[in-house]
């Protein structure tokens, strides 16, 4: 394994300190284009833009001259023990090299079972082996990419009994080991402590907010399992709920002002919708004290 410091390679440099974005949808290329909204940056799916050309690209190209644009992968199944699938390495390479974006990020979870893929992001326990797993992967594509990566943090519905770390104690210790930098999703920690029983605002200020360099929001679903506890499902289906806005000031005040994503990837909204979650998310950031602002420019700097 390989310890790498932020400063020692291109993660998220030209990135707006403090500014929001959404996620980039087919149905609203030509509103962005025609509308040029005052949005900090797009993000995308990395695994959408792997074919060689056609009007997505045509699109995201057109978009990439007017907006700084992040990458999110959902395919590279970093928690499965098995090697990374090198030709998906080396799409995304290539994707990367043709777009430039401010961060590359991806999923702590696994996707993959020999040589079927499962459409879906699924958990994995806690313990020393999956920590070896996720370190050599992490290792692995930032040596492909050349570049740091950023890790985020998950949703889940299970707990492992073999656990034998905390998850914030997992994603530290990933990071630490590897140079990494992190993805806080928000909404996922909502998702998760509610789940789960966990204190959210304890696990923010136990996260190791240093290395975070995005923020994501999302709607989520409610529901209640058999024995009638709340449920909730990362759903990306609605807009912010009010505590996961709530959750969101205090991440701001912990890691200062960072560019943070709506995402909504189902039951897609009009775009003045959309545009009003990033607005409302901006208004956040841009209340951060005005040290957090300087304390952030001159991290980026070094």
């Amino acid at each position: 394994m390989k310890a790498r410091t932020p400063s020692s390679l291109n993660d998220a440099r030209g990135a707006p300190l403090a500014s929001a974005g959404v996620g980039l949808k087919p149905v609203h290329y030509r509103e962005i284009l025609e509308s040029r909204p005052a949005l900090g940056f797009f993000e995308v799916h990395a695994e959408n833009y792997m074919g060689a050309g056609g009007p997505p690209h045509r699109y995201l190209t057109a978009i990439r001259e007017r907006y700084p644009l992040s990458l999110h992968g959902v395919g590279l199944s970093l928690g499965a023990d098995r090697p990374l699938d090198r030709d998906h390495l080396r799409r995304l390479k290539e994707l990367i090299r043709r777009y430039e974006p401010m961060l590359f990020s991806e999923h702590l979870a696994w996707s993959s079972q020999g040589a079927s893929f499962l459409n879906d992001l699924l958990p994995l326990p806690y313990t020393d082996e999956s920590l070896r797993i996720v370190i050599d992967h992490v290792d692995h594509v930032q040596d492909v990419l050349g570049r740091q990566m950023a890790l985020e943090n998950p949703s889940t519905y299970v707990r492992f009994a073999d656990t034998t770390y905390s998850e914030v104690e997992f994603i530290a210790e990933v990071a630490r080991c590897t140079g990494c930098a992190l993805l806080l999703d928000v909404n996922n920690v909502h998702v998760s402590c509610t789940n789960h029983g966990w204190d959210p605002q304890q696990y923010l200020r136990d996260f190791p907010v240093s290395r975070v360099r995005e923020i994501h929001l999302a709607g989520h679903a409610s529901r209640t399992d058999g024995a009638g506890r709340p449920l909730l499902i990362d759903s990306h289906d609605c807009p912010v709920a009010e505590p996961v806005w709530q959750l969101f000031a205090l991440a701001i005040e912990l890691t200062g002002p960072r560019p943070t994503l709506i995402e909504w990837d189902n039951h897609i909204p009009a775009w003045t919708q959309l545009e009003s979650e990033a607005q409302r998310a901006q208004a956040i950031l841009a209340g951060a004290p005005a040290h957090q602002h300087e304390e952030l420019r001159r991290a980026n700097a070094r």
